[in-house]
């Protein structure tokens, strides 16, 4: 860095270099050494603007060495600036020096290679295997931790954390009641005017109760209220357990000898197993008096028909099919949201990025844990 050549200035004369743009020229002045590299790095920081093809000017150049070779390039690019020493006015030495640098830190432009489509599917494919391969492994484990941890503190009351329990019942369970109720009776109310439209065209309309009956007992009760809930609460645990590692309260817990799986994740995974179930029955009720609101006023089925269809036509083991559906979504979705607040990293956008991929996950296992359970209770003859 400090081999100076090419001498054009009397020994003694140490001019600090200078770049002076002039139309399409810039023109290069004075010494271009490390002793000026921060003076000259400062000024082409922010060059003034200039058209395309400025040709540079050695004519003024004092000394130089790789120092100022190298700001040169970053002045100019490596290709401009080795054009540009055919027809310039430089000793052998100092083009050698300048050719040097420009072609150590010349970027060479990459080919580009076609691209088989059908390989770039199979591509992205495997990939897309693979990272759900790693996210299934990823929560196995997590469950067997929540499960172990689960089971090492059930034994010990003095172990069990109340407060956090209340609360986060209070905040997934009592809160969430309000929209659970409403959502399930504006769907029972379509599903009966669905069902009295298609069967009215065969004269037995009075199915409809069966059909709100049944669907919401077995599969539309669980499925909605665990659908809201993986969009309600499922985020707040991944934002609420992200936050906390963005602000290393995380590593906080653990310096302070605690587990945070059972700090934090335990009792938001049995309010969540309390929650459920009873927000489930009261959708169930929801969605059914939804229907009978419509079967009273569309199909003139009064209330105590409607009650006495019921009572005569569906059988207990319809209700505890739904109800027992429930504790294991609420322990997915828990689950899923926790792991997902564990797995931020450090900024703002990645607790975003949780937040939504611990809903999208949750939705996703509870829809597909629901059809493989109709699948098997079908079977089953339940």
């Amino acid at each position: 860095m400090a081999n100076e050549t090419g001498l054009s200035q009397p020994l003694g004369a140490h001019k600090a270099g200078n770049a002076e743009f002039s139309g399409t020229t810039i023109s290069f002045e004075g010494d271009w050494t490390l002793d000026h590299y921060q003076h000259l790095s400062r000024q082409i920081e922010a060059p003034p603007k200039r058209a395309a093809g400025t040709k540079p000017d050695f004519s003024r150049l004092g000394r130089l060495d790789t120092a100022g070779a190298s700001l040169m390039v970053r002045l100019l690019g490596a290709n401009a600036l080795i054009r540009a020493l055919d027809h310039a006015q430089l000793p052998q030495e100092q083009r050698a020096l300048v050719h040097a640098v420009a072609k150590a830190m010349e970027k060479p432009e990459p080919e580009a290679m076609p691209v088989n489509p059908v390989l770039a599917f199979l591509e992205q494919t495997g990939q897309q295997v693979v990272s759900f391969w790693q996210l299934t492994w990823l929560l196995a484990g997590f469950i067997g931790q929540t499960l172990s941890t689960l089971v090492f503190i059930l034994p010990r009351p003095a172990r069990w954390r109340l407060t956090p329990f209340v609360a986060a019942v209070h905040s997934t369970g009592l809160n969430a009641l309000p929209i659970v109720a409403l959502l399930t009776l504006l769907v029972g109310a379509v599903v009966a005017f669905l069902g009295a439209t298609v069967l009215e065209d065969f004269g037995a309309t009075i199915y409809t109760v069966n059909l709100v009956a049944f669907s919401f007992l077995r599969e539309f009760g669980v499925l909605l209220a665990a659908i809201l809930l993986a969009g309600r609460t499922a985020s707040a645990f991944t934002a609420q357990i992200g936050a906390m590692k963005v602000n290393e309260e995380l590593d906080a817990i653990r310096t302070l000898g605690l587990n945070p799986v059972e700090l934090l994740v335990v009792p938001r995974v049995l309010a969540m197993m309390f929650s459920l179930p009873i927000l489930t029955f009261i959708g169930m009720i929801s969605g059914m008096i939804g229907g009978a609101v419509v079967c009273a006023f569309a199909l003139d089925i009064p209330p105590s028909q409607f009650l006495a269809i019921v009572e005569r036509d569906i059988a207990l083991n319809h209700f505890l099919v739904g109800l027992a559906k429930a504790p294991v979504f609420a322990f997915l979705i828990a689950v899923i949201g926790c792991l997902e607040g564990f797995k931020v990293s450090g900024s703002a956008q990645s607790v975003g990025q949780h937040t939504t991929s611990s809903v999208v996950q949750s939705i996703f296992m509870v829809i597909l844990l629901d059809s493989v359970a109709a699948l098997f209770f079908m079977e089953m003859g339940w």
